[in-house]
């Protein structure tokens, strides 16, 4: 199960993702109201805790621009106002759920598994499609043409994204971001090499497809020419 949390204040943020990963939750993180609406726009989650007040974009701004794009994720809307009409206008915005902080990670962590419980929120992330390939994001099998590879974790997200943006050239940090995550700190190079090892892949599956590096900027994902 996937979990997305926007939340601007970094101890609080890592304290939920460790009690999440603890727990066998697979969470991603941010930290703008801008990159939450981006990862929550891209990418199916299970659920999503919000933070109402955000830099760049606030959490009922993202809320209202989810819920506009036809997205129904269940939203927990986290902040420090708990005013009636407070609670009301997150509610209203489209929230599931709402939390007032300061709360206890034990609560936020029921609050989870009872908005994932619910069955109108049982949910399968789509088949995706490009040149002629078909990516299973739940269970990571890449097929094409009848054959078929089972990707790891982080090939199947990154092949996903490119799938999902065929034939526009990605930026590296975007990439990056979306991928292994916005505080993500390790070393630029794993990029490059998960792209090595998708072009193993590709070309063990005869694949019409290839990924373009563009020099200076990132990677394409493009149909192969004759």
């Amino acid at each position: 199960m996937k979990i997305l949390i926007i939340e601007d204040d970094q101890d609080l943020c890592r304290l939920i993702c460790h009690s999440l990963a603890k727990a066998g939750y697979d969470a991603d993180s941010c930290r703008t109201g801008t990159d939450g609406l981006f990862y929550a726009a891209h990418q199916a989650y299970d659920a999503i805790v919000l933070d109402r007040m955000l830099p760049e974009l606030n959490g009922l701004s993202v809320l209202e621009a989810l819920r506009r794009q036809g997205i129904s994720t269940p939203v927990i809307l986290a902040t420090a106002l708990d005013g009636l009409h407070d609670r009301i206008d997150g509610l209203d915005a489209g929230a599931d759920d709402y939390l007032t902080k300061p709360f206890a990670v034990e609560e936020l962590m029921a609050r989870i598994r009872a908005v994932t419980r619910r069955p109108a929120n049982l949910r399968t992330t789509p088949v995706l499609s490009a040149f002629g390939m078909k990516l299973n994001p739940d269970s990571r099998e890449l097929d094409c043409g009848g054959i078929c590879l089972t990707l790891s974790k982080k090939e199947s997200a990154l092949l996903g994204y490119f799938m999902k943006n065929p034939g526009q050239t990605l930026p590296r940090a975007i990439i990056l971001s979306y991928v292994w995550g916005s505080d993500w700190e390790g070393e630029e190079g794993n990029l490059d090499n998960y792209i090595y090892f998708l072009r193993r892949r590709l070309k063990a599956l005869n694949a019409p497809a290839k990924l373009v590096t563009v020099h200076g900027i990132g990677y394409r994902l493009e149909e192969k020419g004759p």
